[in-house]
């Protein structure tokens, strides 16, 4: 773990280190992963079922890649009662908050007559990509295909893995509750290829979304241009801003909440108080042996981990609009003036009694946030993700001859007399 201090000689350029820090997959896939497409596309279900055999042991056919209403109201049955509960509350929450985003089409008559819009429609076809196996997460399937229900997308294609044909029941549940029911077993590069380009069994979609691992992320950024995608998601990350009037110990805890999900994950905190700062790092130090996931969480915090002690909240925020977190926390009494000088950020949670992890499941915003610092230029999923803007033009003879001329001009002074009698030809 990393102990900085603004004031100390030397900030500068360990803090561009921090910054510089890489934490995304070495491992090289893009070969086997240009391969992988390759053969889906060339042989489709075979290649998709013959793949799904060797990496998840699995022997499927054409007809039981597509799990069944049958499957799917089983899964459903042996889900606990509060668990589908959480579901449901988690479902209506994020649906609501979505349903707000919704977007109005724009219509307005300018000064020379034109008419001029802005139509917003729903895509025809998504694929939403879930992992399978240990990294099982309903909370996503909710978070990835609501926005998209919310939106009014017609066709939702889930694929989840299957490996050694086990399959997560409140995943499934989740999908259930979403409105999914166009569910296939299988995962991969192999499941991103088959939603993008399509099989006799699956057809093709037009945005896929969903996190994974490194081979479904760089089949997703091999297939981008023929389909839309969501991101390249990196590894989780926060910064949470504090000071002394906190409890050590919950700080900790919501720092080790972003480090427990992968050994490249980044928790950062950012106080005024170095004697708090080292409360907190001893309060992380008691708490990482109570977590089943201590060794990741512990990996993390060592190798990606700091304490940064400032001057002021001012000098913080200049410090959390570089690193342009995924998460934000502002654990302070009075919040909202700070989180007005803050620029870059996937999502702020405000206060004390605001966790990032309320933010993971119930809060209604997505979790589906940028990493490794694209929050300076990138955004959450929303329901604009799965909505296209089509703008559209209407004029009449007066309309046009107010503004023709000048297109005219314009298309002369580039050489396409074409587009300048297109226009020409109408004005008479």
């Amino acid at each position: 773990m990393l102990s900085l201090s603004t004031t100390a000689p030397g900030f500068a350029s360990a803090f561009a280190a921090l910054l510089a820090q890489a934490r995304e997959t070495v491992e090289q896939v893009d070969r086997p992963v240009a391969a992988i497409i390759a053969e889906i596309r060339a042989r489709g279900d075979a290649a998709l079922i013959d793949y799904t055999t060797r990496f998840d042991r699995v022997a499927l056919t054409p007809a039981t890649l597509r799990i069944t209403a049958a499957e799917i109201d089983a899964a459903v049955a042996l889900v606990p009662p509060d668990q589908r509960a959480a579901v449901d509350l988690a479902a209506n929450r994020i649906e609501a908050f979505h349903r707000a985003q919704m977007p109005d089409d724009l219509r307005l008559t300018d000064a020379a007559g034109l008419t001029l819009g802005m139509r917003w429609s729903p895509l025809d076809a998504v694929g939403l990509y879930v992992p399978g196996g240990k990294a099982a997460y309903p909370s996503s399937v909710l978070m990835n295909a609501m926005p998209a229900r919310v939106a009014g997308v017609a066709r939702i294609a889930m694929c989840v893995p299957a490996p050694d044909g086990v399959l997560n029941p409140l995943v499934l549940a989740a999908a259930h509750r979403a409105g999914v029911t166009e569910i296939y077993r299988v995962g991969g590069a192999q499941a991103v290829a088959a939603l993008a380009y399509g099989t006799a069994s699956i057809a093709p979609v037009d945005r896929i979304v969903g996190p994974g691992n490194a081979y479904v992320a760089e089949a997703k950024r091999q297939v981008f241009g023929h389909v839309g995608i969501d991101s390249i998601a990196g590894p989780s990350e926060i910064v949470v801003l504090a000071d002394a009037a906190n409890d050590p110990r919950m700080v900790a805890v919501d720092l080790l909440a972003q480090a427990e999900h992968d050994e490249a994950a980044q928790a950062i905190l950012i106080t005024d108080d170095a004697a708090f700062g080292a409360a907190v790092s001893g309060a992380v130090a008691a708490e990482l042996p109570t977590l089943p996931r201590a060794a990741i969480a512990g990996a993390s915090w060592d190798a990606h981990g700091a304490v940064i002690v400032v001057r002021d909240w001012t000098e913080a925020t200049d410090l959390v609009n570089r690193l342009a977190p995924e998460h934000l926390q502002l654990m302070l009494a009075d919040p909202e003036p700070v989180f007005a000088h803050v620029r870059h950020a996937g999502a702020v949670f405000l206060g004390r009694f605001c966790p990032e992890a309320v933010g993971d499941y119930v809060a209604g915003p997505n979790h589906v946030l940028p990493t490794g610092r694209t929050a300076r230029f990138a955004s959450g999923l929303s329901v604009f993700d799965f909505l296209k803007r089509t703008t559209w033009v209407q004029a009449d003879a007066d309309g046009l001859a107010q503004v023709g001329p000048a297109g005219v001009t314009l298309a002369e002074a580039e050489g396409l007399q074409a587009h300048a009698r297109s226009i020409a030809l109408r004005l008479g």
